[in-house]
């Protein structure tokens, strides 16, 4: 019998596509992050591991960081760094040499039509404004909850929508990747869009919350809700207008009848 040596592939390379959370930030001082951290995600681990980039394209005229104790502070809350993306050269040099290497931004090609048509007219019909990214698609089906929700309770529908059928308590907190929609009073916290998603939103027949967020970007009501909006059904979402290059996070009265 005739004896073969089969050569073992020591390495092996395939193409895979993994979730990363995408983390925008506006400022790199360790204190105010983990002060705005703890507003969102509360003291304990909020993701399980997940990777994160950071996205520095609207930090201005920050040459350098303390990128270690940045992660330090993502990693509290369950989030493992791998990189960085946008903003200025010295600032991805630093966090190069820190150990967080830079990733290119994807672009979409823009589809050619039969008909060509010059470069100069597609620039001249081109819009100003770049509206946000659309919700990316989930694959986890919708979670309900038809209970209310203690103090100290959180419930995080991961990869998709949130419907709460109940009451959310103060000091209790709910998530979403996707929509969140409570049909019954928010007194505690609600975060849509908790993947980067800034097509999320958020739905609330009884508005009284204490913090709503979506995509990261987050408005807390420490002194208590403006009247206009005080136990009325509201709806937050995300938007951009051609004078703002970021997103603002607007929350709106919505009428039903």
């Amino acid at each position: 019998m005739q004896r073969t040596n089969k050569t073992i592939q020591l390495i092996e390379f395939k193409g895979t596509t993994l979730p990363v959370v995408i983390v925008t930030l506006r400022s790199l001082q360790p204190e105010a992050l983990a002060e705005a951290a703890s507003r969102l995600f509360g003291d304990n681990d909020f993701f399980d591991g997940d990777a994160a980039l950071l996205e520095l394209a609207q930090l201005a005229d920050v040459p350098e960081a303390d990128w270690r104790r940045v992660k330090q502070v993502l990693k509290m809350h369950g989030l493992n760094v791998i990189g960085v993306r946008g903003g200025s050269e010295e600032l991805r040099h630093s966090a190069a040499f820190a150990g967080l290497p830079t990733y290119a931004t994807s672009t979409r090609p823009v589809a050619a039509n039969d008909e060509s048509v010059p470069a100069a007219a597609v620039a001249e019909s081109a819009p100003k404004a770049v509206p946000p990214p659309a919700l990316a698609a989930v694959s986890a089906p919708t979670l309900f909850i038809d209970r209310p929700l203690r103090s100290g309770q959180q419930i995080y529908a991961r990869g998709g929508d949130l419907v709460i059928l109940a009451a959310v308590n103060a000091g209790a907190e709910v998530i979403a990747d996707g929509h969140i929609h409570i049909y019954a009073p928010l007194h505690g916290r609600a975060l849509a869009g908790a993947s980067g998603a800034a097509g999320a939103r958020i739905f609330c027949t009884r508005f009284d919350a204490e913090l709503v967020s979506v995509a990261g970007l987050y408005r807390t009501f420490d002194g208590g809700v403006p009247v206009e909006l005080a136990d009325k059904p509201v709806q937050i979402r995300l938007a951009q207008t051609p004078a703002e290059e970021a997103s603002i996070l607007i929350v709106e009265a919505l009428r039903i009848d």
